[in-house]
């Protein structure tokens, strides 16, 4: 366990800071649409942009944020509960300081755990609320009636498609799942890979509309961004896109992107009845 003297320093800050995390979930219908790069270079992004973020792969099994960075996690969310762990010994360093906790493996199901490990881990959670501004879960894709918990509960969902026929009828399904069961769910739109801008903004509109007729919500468009060569140069190289190449078109699309977010985002209510803690509790009681 790492220096015992970290947590008081961590319990202190929480002390004198009164500010409280948004907490955002991005999901996909659909597996190979870019979800955990874009939560990647998002994150990146934001902390760029001056904000204190915590990057969550919560892909347990299958989770790949330390390795797009060309990194290896020295702990993990699966160590946490082996090793009884504070959360804030599995909490890793990345690029741009961006903090980031990595999923493991070994967890057979993270989020159908028993309830004495659900409470450890809503203790430890709650324990990161006052020391970011953002805590981003890069949720699984799809969602099971476990994972689907986490989404309702967070504060905003991110919804990441691509025009691809099979990812637009997906991406649409994971939507109607949420405002099946969250009417009041904030959720943003980006339609990945498109073959230009004009082509992903038609095909973000049709979506929308298709949403907004069959569904009767109203989606926030978040953008688009390019099918562009240099994320798969990324990928290979390890290193995310926007460090790579910031002058490449995803990059100047993900600034657009977060620049937009970050001038149009909601801040969260004093008055919210529930957190993220609390409504996943709620839930719990409720399955």
């Amino acid at each position: 366990m790492r220096d015992q003297a970290t947590n008081l320093r961590h319990k202190l800050s929480i002390s004198k800071n009164p500010k409280h995390a948004k907490t955002i979930s991005i999901v996909s219908g659909k597996g190979g649409v870019g979800k955990s790069n874009f939560a990647l270079n998002f994150s990146l992004e934001l902390v760029k942009q001056q904000n204190k973020v915590l990057l969550f792969d919560l892909d347990v099994g299958m989770g790949n944020i330390d390795i797009l960075m060309g990194l290896k996690a020295e702990k993990t969310i699966v160590d946490m509960f082996n090793e009884q762990l504070y959360i804030y010994d599995i909490i890793e360093k990345g690029p741009e300081d961006l903090a980031y906790i990595a999923a493991g493996s070994g967890l057979t199901d993270f989020f159908s755990m028993d309830q004495t490990k659900m409470e450890f881990f809503l203790k430890q959670y709650n324990g990161l609320v006052q020391m970011y501004d953002f805590i981003i879960f890069d949720m699984g894709a799809g969602a099971t009636h476990d994972s689907f918990a986490f989404i309702r509960s967070s504060d905003e969902c991110f919804v990441i498609t691509t025009p691809e026929p099979t990812s637009i009828t997906d991406g649409y399904g994971m939507i109607k799942h949420i405002v099946n069961n969250t009417k009041k769910m904030p959720i943003y739109v980006v339609m990945n890979r498109s073959a230009s801008k004009k082509h992903g903004l038609k095909a973000l509109d049709r979506f929308a509309g298709v949403i907004r007729q069959f569904l009767h919500v109203d989606v926030r468009l978040m953008g688009v961004l390019p099918d562009d060569k240099t994320v798969q140069t990324a990928v290979t190289r390890q290193i995310p896109y926007l460090l790579l190449n910031d002058k490449a078109a995803i990059s100047k699309s993900m600034k657009q992107i977060v620049s937009n977010y970050l001038s149009n985002s909601v801040a969260l209510s004093t008055t919210e009845p529930l957190s993220f803690v609390q409504k996943i509790k709620q839930l719990m009681i409720e399955r």
